[in-house]
């Protein structure tokens, strides 16, 4: 399963996190993209196996505070929507 993730993360692009924030009605600007894909490169295997080591309010300062709080909660609601598969 860890090899479809990778394969997949590897192809992620800028465009997938606009176009993903934007469905969830998060207007990213560049920044803030541009250090979602890069946390998502960097760390997405030790998120993966530990949910809990993610620990959102560290990147407060990287989101304006609209997005901030719209992340944190689409955050929350995956978690809990995945939390079977992830254990």
């Amino acid at each position: 399963m860890n090899n479809l993730i990778s394969l997949y993360i590897n192809k992620l692009s800028l465009n997938d996190v606009f176009n993903f924030a934007s469905k969830n009605n998060i207007t990213l600007n560049n920044e803030e993209a541009i250090f979602i894909l890069d946390f998502i490169k960097k760390n997405w295997q030790e998120v993966l196996a530990n949910p809990d080591s993610l620990k959102i309010d560290q990147y407060k300062s990287r989101f304006s505070e609209e997005n901030f709080n719209k992340i944190k909660k689409l955050i929350i609601f995956y978690r809990n929507k995945y939390a079977k598969y992830l254990i």
